[in-house]
């Protein structure tokens, strides 16, 4: 249980800005089993935008309180997962071969392709966040506008970190912050991952009482699919930019997703 609660520390230090025991470090071999901790990261993420929400839509109104929640989202994470997007925005933009694309991505200035693709993330984000959740606002059910925040986060770091388990890590660079979660995994970083992944997801789905829902996987590891067989065209592999980017847009996909099945299903 001791190592455990490490392990699972070291995921949350990595992936969050929250505080930490002053004992836990990046160490290598626990950044690598930290990897089944990823999705329920998720968890926490959602829960903090969510309150975030809940606290602002007291007195203000809906679409006000969704830049709130992002705006809480980033806070917590550091933008640690936005400026993954921002770089392979610039570098696939940018660059026309593996090496140039590794080097743009490395680079920690902004460029015209990240930047204006964090622009139209946040737009699409807050859009489809906001217009997902208002059949459950109108009707005050905040629980289950809670659950669609958990299940965002969580299953798109569920689509992100699954791409590990499948692909070879791009970096020859031994001293990328990233290196250590591209080693070799076993059953209780996979089983972990889709266990915390998954299980808000079927919490939502039981709890409206509508299974379809679970429709939602199909659109968001579709995207996956496809990043990573991009991302494996162009520079033979993954980054850590590459798994954010994933991550952040899974999560608008779940959330476009939901609206087309609370609108043709």
């Amino acid at each position: 249980m001791k190592k455990e609660l490490h392990i699972f520390f070291t995921c949350l230090m990595f992936y969050t800005r929250i505080p930490c025991p002053k004992n836990i470090n990046h160490d290598p071999d626990y950044l690598n089993k930290a990897t089944r901790y990823f999705p329920f990261i998720g968890w926490i993420v959602g829960s903090i935008s969510f309150l975030a929400f809940y606290i602002f839509s007291l007195f203000l109104s809906t679409e006000t309180a969704v830049i709130f929640a992002i705006i809480a989202s980033v806070l917590t994470t550091g933008a640690f997962h936005e400026d993954g997007f921002a770089d392979v925005c610039d570098g696939f933009g940018g660059g026309w071969t593996k090496e140039k694309i590794l080097l743009i991505m490395k680079d920690s200035a902004i460029g015209a392709y990240g930047a204006i693709g964090l622009v139209l993330l946040f737009l699409i984000k807050f859009k489809m966040l906001s217009e997902s959740i208002l059949p459950f606002i109108n009707h005050k059910n905040y629980l289950l506008v809670f659950l669609i925040f958990i299940s965002a986060h969580s299953v798109s770091r569920l689509a992100a970190i699954s791409i590990i388990f499948t692909h070879e890590y791009s970096r020859d660079d031994a001293t990328s912050k990233s290196k250590p979660i591209a080693k070799k995994h076993t059953w209780k970083e996979i089983s972990g991952s889709f266990f915390f992944g998954l299980l808000p997801l079927l919490v939502f789905s039981y709890s409206c009482f509508q299974f379809e829902i679970l429709l939602v996987l199909i659109p968001v590891f579709l995207t996956r699919y496809f990043l990573a067989r991009y991302f494996q065209k162009w520079i033979d592999g993954y980054t850590g930019d590459c798994l954010g980017a994933t991550q952040q847009v899974c999560e608008v996909i779940f959330y476009l997703s939901l609206l087309l099945i609370w609108k043709f299903i």
